[in-house]
């Protein structure tokens, strides 16, 4: 599913500096990524989902090479072959539950507003316990609650890839473990792909494998 080569990026007027000389994900699995805060997990996800493009190296996705497609084209493919669950959610707040979840229909025509499409969506809605807010707006739910409306959003169009930054990072134990395998049945049922960042390691036994993000933070070091 994913095989990244000699990634570097960095960012403008930055000290950072992110350098993956080679990272492979099968295809279907569940992969947890750790390590230290500000090493660049979730700028590792932003490049996956075609978001930021690398100074030099090849992420190929799904047999995409990323880097390789315009602006248009990379959006298109996210909305098509990627879910992405946000640290902070990005929901539209003059939505309601329903409409944010339904938001990749709303974006371009990659993905048509059907029948199923609204049912599948209130299904997720109600498997993430939030049935009973479906026509209420994102900002009368708690901060646990609008980080399952983004999971919902991400699970809609049944990705090939999952990228998930912390979405268990608001949620109580019992909704984590509620959450979590809403994540993980959806590998399993749909033969998807999940990249999760995450800092609970109480949680990596749930997951087909680990990457400790340290490897990459001493080749960067090691490398300037």
């Amino acid at each position: 599913m994913i095989d990244i080569r000699q990634l570097k990026f960095s960012y403008p007027h930055s000290s950072f500096d992110l350098h993956v000389p080679e990272l492979k994900i099968d295809s279907p699995c569940s992969v947890a990524i750790v390590g230290p805060s500000g090493s660049g997990k979730t700028t590792l996800l932003h490049l996956m989902a075609g978001i930021l493009t690398p100074s030099v190296g090849s992420i190929t996705v799904d047999e995409q090479q990323i880097a390789s497609l315009s602006d248009a084209a990379r959006r298109e493919f996210r909305l098509r072959r990627v879910g992405m669950v946000f640290q902070n959610f990005e929901l539209i707040e003059y939505l309601s539950v329903l409409d944010n979840v339904l938001l990749p229909c709303r974006i371009g025509n990659a993905i048509s507003l059907t029948s199923q499409i609204r049912y599948r969506a209130c299904s997720l809605l109600a498997a993430a316990g939030l049935e009973q807010h479906v026509k209420k707006s994102v900002t009368k739910l708690s901060q646990g609650e609008r980080q399952r409306v983004a999971i919902c959003r991400a699970l809609l169009t049944q990705p090939a890839l999952l990228l998930a930054d912390e979405p268990t990072g608001n949620l109580d134990p019992d909704t984590t473990e509620q959450v979590l395998a809403l994540l993980l049945n959806t590998v399993k049922q749909h033969d998807t792909t999940l990249v999760m960042v995450t800092h609970d390691h109480s949680l990596l036994h749930h997951f087909d494998r680990t990457i400790d993000f340290a490897q990459f933070i001493r080749t960067a070091e090691s490398v300037a």
